[in-house]
């Protein structure tokens, strides 16, 4: 089971980034996914989660509601997530995550595996 983040980089304040994670030796399609971060000094926390299933339901952090979209494409065992608005507090490693099961959950011992992440960071 492995878990590979890309598509990080240098964005400007406003600007956009899309972040990818391929997954592979599991059924992806069976598993909710979350996307996490870990600011520089503090703790992980997630960013935005989805369910199993071609439309599971999403769920957003409050400080990322309306500018990051989670989405997933079963069929070729990635999970996006497009980052719009960006801002400086943005600025932060980026983990996905499977859960254990189809639903998805915020707490981390529900996870059972993390990729490496990508690294965002948003500055003028």
């Amino acid at each position: 089971v492995r878990l590979v983040e890309s598509g990080g980089g240098l964005a400007q304040p406003g600007g956009s980034l899309r972040l990818s994670c391929e997954a592979s030796g599991f059924a992806f399609g069976r598993y909710a996914m979350t996307w996490a971060r870990q600011r520089p000094g503090k703790g992980l926390e997630w960013v935005a989660g989805i369910e199993s299933g071609g439309a599971g339901d999403r769920y957003y952090a409050d400080s990322v509601k309306g500018r990051f979209i989670i989405s997933r494409d079963n069929a070729a065992k990635t999970l996006y997530l497009q980052m719009d608005r960006l801002e400086p507090e943005d600025t932060a490693l980026y983990v996905c995550a499977k859960a254990r099961g189809g639903d998805w959950h915020p707490e981390k011992d529900e996870y059972d595996t993390w990729g490496q992440g990508t690294q965002v960071t948003v500055s003028s």
